[in-house]
This record gives structure tokens, C-alpha cells and sequence, in this order.
């Protein structure tokens, strides 16, 4: 599957104003700065979709892009706030909680959500405190972890599996994961299929309840 097209949609503020729920939905959320935008864009080839920031916490809403895919399916991709730092007051930062939470909770076609990891770094407690509540609230999702060309593949690696090992500390089973690089678009060949089979089951799903 490849993306042919794809378009920024709208922002929203809260859940409940978010486009009608129905075609299959992938958000991506991570700390501030992991790259969400710039992994939005490189999947669908399209270098100013999602817009890209230096400075933590520019993405403020719930940003939803219209796709269409090769087999001429529409979907969305979703590019939520990050969490962890931001140079925001404390009521902005609760305010952003509560929306990321509510979206997450509600939204009830989401297919899956992609917790966004630095591959550069070893595992960072919010992370997994994070990824910790999503299977608490029974949450489908996969991990992408980021920025695999600005390390060698020797420590990428070893920060993967460390992250990987510590998660099993407090989960039987591990989530599927992807290694990504938006600059080398490393990963898009494993996302995109991803994304194929889940719209697969969505549909299925989508048929039976009719």
C-alpha cells in the first residue's frame, strides 16, 4: 500500500469536535519534540502536511489529514499534542491532558495509536508511564521509535531492546514496535502495511455491525 494522496483536514480543540467517526483513525503522540510531525509527513511523502517545529509544544489541537491510499481507501492520520515538556503554564498543560485523554478514551474509531519513543535515548520514564496507562485503559497501539539516522544502528539497537526489556517488566506480551527515521524514511515500509491490515479489520468489523 502507498499513500496517493493526503491533506490536512482540520484542527480540533476537543474530541466531540472532531470530523464524523467514520473511517479508520491512527493518531501519533510522543514526548515534545520525537518527531510525530516529521514521521506524519515522511509517510505520506509529503514534506510540509503536518508542520514541523523546532520548539517543543507547537502542536496545540487534534490535527486531523484526510488520506487515500493506493487502494483507493480514505482514512485519517492524527497528529496529537506531545507530552512531557513544553514551555506552557501548568493550566495549558492540564487543559492538554485532559483533550489528549478524552480523544484517546472516546474516539471510537481509533484503530490504533503510535507512541512515538527517541531512539536515541535510553528508556525515559514518561514514556513508559505512558504506554503503562494506554494498556490500563485497553488502548490498541504500537510503538515507533524515532530518529534511527541520528545514531549509529549499533546504539539504536541497544536503546530499542532496552526499552523493549524493561517494558516486559510490567507486560506479557509486547506491542508490535517499528524502528523509524523520517530523514532516511526508515520504517514506512512496515507502517504502511500495518496500517493496510488493521483498515482491513476495521472494515470487517464496520460490515458486521450492519
Amino acid at each position: 500500500m502507498e499513500i496517493i494522496h493526503a491533506a490536512y483536514l482540520i484542527s480540533s480543540p476537543s474530541v466531540d469536535l472532531c470530523p464524523k467517526p467514520d473511517r479508520p483513525e491512527y493518531a501519533f503522540i510522543g514526548r515534545s519534540n520525537v518527531g510525530k510531525s516529521s514521521l506524519i509527513n515522511m509517510l505520506c511523502n509529503k514534506k510540509e502536511l503536518a508542520k514541523v517545529s523546532r520548539s517543543p509544544g507547537k502542536t496545540q489541537m487534534i490535527n486531523h489529514f484526510n488520506v487515500t491510499d493506493s487502494t483507493r481507501k480514505d482514512w485519517y492520520l492524527v497528529d496529537l499534542p506531545g507530552y512531557g515538556f513544553a514551555k506552557v503554564s501548568q493550566n495549558q498543560r492540564k487543559s492538554w491532558q485532559k483533550m489528549i485523554q478524552d480523544y484517546i478514551q472516546k474516539r471510537e474509531n481509533l484503530v490504533n495509536l503510535f507512541a512515538l519513543v527517541d531512539s536515541r535515548h535510553e528508556p525515559q520514564k514518561a514514556d513508559l508511564d505512558f504506554i503503562n496507562r494506554l494498556g490500563e485503559w485497553r488502548i490498541p497501539f504500537a510503538i515507533a521509535f524515532t530518529k534511527a539516522d541520528k545514531s549509529t544502528q549499533k546504539e539504536t539497537a541497544k536503546n530499542v531492546d532496552r526499552f523493549l526489556e524493561t517494558l516486559k517488566e510490567t507486560w506479557e506480551e509486547l506491542p508490535p514496535y517499528f524502528v523509524t527515521s523520517a530523514e532516511k524514511h526508515l520504517g514506512k515500509k512496515t507502517i504502511l502495511p500495518f496500517i493496510a491490515e488493521q483498515n482491513k479489520v476495521f472494515e470487517q468489523h464496520k460490515k458486521g455491525s450492519v
